[in-house]
């Protein structure tokens, strides 16, 4: 089955949407671990801050509680830091679930910090009476704090491994998908790369090439000439020079699969003025004629198109066009176009040469020999009535051939 460029490139400008959404994931990743970095270091400093509070002197009260209120503010600041830091936390919010943890973690943290604030605040105020007893609830509630602020440590670790594990796993999968997606593209681009080097120098290539892509397809029927007779004068009409019904049949097999989305029509036209029973001219007159019908036919012939002539003076024209309308009114213009072609006699008589013809839709179901037998059957009923007319099978409706 041919594959479509189109639809290729398409492919590709999704799978380059993905790459740069995993690109993008692997930044945000990145930036999460700076920020878990960050953490750590907040409370690492923090543990500084609670030991260094414990280590104002207090012979001085006044500078005493001065640097007291600086420390202590800056614990509670460097909690509501962490909150924030978290907020972008996308790994442990979204997807592995642990902010209702974290985020009671750090409430527990800053209870214990105000805590640990009222009593370092009561030690400096103390007097030299009640300093033993503050000092040792001082020294409790510092306990207290350093290992919430251990067990946040602890946690943070615990988190950056499970995210550790987890852009583990989507890594290898990501790997996986990106090299089986550039291998699956690189294959298609080789084949259309070999398509559009056949079509560039097709004399020296293979002969036996067979073109992989519907476009390149298009392109090389577009490119081929005409048969010649020297190459396979059985399938070519001596007298008109185009398809006679064998070669009609095999041009048809080559090119029913080209354009699938189109509309396909048959319509089989005859010549108005002369057949095998009625010799209304001689011999000489009716080949010209039969000639210059061939020729006007194969004027309105696309690549996608198929002409022959299937009868002494029957012609099969076979169409692939968009809709069924546009179709039938490229038959309506070949008509017209035959019937305005100037013929004389031998005797310098003017002639009018019409055609009538059958228009027949071919479904996909439908062989090429039934599809000609309808046509016909339209034919003659076209032929009922006025001549010089394409017929459909929409006007035979209620009427029996």
């Amino acid at each position: 089955m041919k594959i479509s460029i189109k639809a290729v490139f398409k492919n590709i400008s999704i799978f380059l949407m993905f790459f740069t959404f995993v690109s993008l994931s692997a930044m945000l990743f990145t930036f999460e671990q700076t920020n878990s970095y960050i953490k750590t270091d907040i409370l690492k400093d923090q543990k500084d801050i609670i030991n260094s509070l414990r280590m104002i002197d207090k012979k001085d009260v006044e500078l005493a509680l001065i640097q007291y209120n600086g420390k202590s503010t800056d614990l509670q600041y460097q909690v509501n830091k962490l909150r924030e830091l978290y907020e972008y936390d996308i790994t442990g919010n979204y997807i592995l679930g642990n902010s209702q943890e974290y985020l009671s973690d750090l409430d527990k943290l800053s209870s214990a910090i105000d805590d640990f604030n009222t009593k370092a605040y009561t030690y400096y105020k103390s007097s030299k009476k009640n300093v033993e007893q503050t000092k040792t609830e001082l020294d409790k509630s510092h306990i207290v704090l350093e290992n919430r602020i251990n067990s946040l440590l602890f946690k943070n670790m615990e988190y950056d491994s499970q995210k550790f594990s987890f852009m583990i796993q989507i890594t290898i999968a990501t790997f996986v998908i990106v090299l089986l997606l550039s291998i699956w593209y690189y294959t298609r681009l080789k084949k259309i790369y070999n398509d559009i080097a056949y079509l560039q120098s097709p004399s020296k290539s293979k002969k036996d090439y067979e073109i992989c892509t519907i476009e390149a397809d298009a392109i090389s029927i577009r490119m081929k000439k005409k048969p010649d007779v020297k190459d396979n004068p059985s399938n070519i009409d001596p007298i008109t020079k185009i398809n006679n019904h064998k070669g009609l049949i095999t041009e048809y097999g080559e090119k029913k699969n080209f354009k699938e989305n189109n509309f396909t029509s048959v319509t089989v036209l005859e010549v108005d003025n002369f057949s095998k029973t009625n010799r209304a001219f001689n011999q000489e007159f009716s080949q010209a004629a039969l000639k210059k019908i061939a020729y006007t036919i194969s004027l309105f012939e696309q690549a996608t198109d198929v002409i022959g002539r299937t009868d002494y003076n029957q012609f099969t024209v076979i169409l692939s066009r968009e809709t069924k309308d546009k179709a039938y009114k490229d038959m309506e213009a070949i008509r017209e176009a035959i019937s305005e072609l100037k013929f004389v006699t031998q005797t310098k008589v003017p002639v009018q040469i019409t055609v009538s013809g059958g228009f027949f839709i071919k479904p996909n179901n439908v062989v090429l020999a039934n599809a000609m037998e309808e046509a016909k059957k339209i034919l003659r009923f076209a032929q009922q009535g006025e001549k010089n007319r394409i017929a459909q099978k929409r006007d035979m409706e209620g009427v029996h051939i």
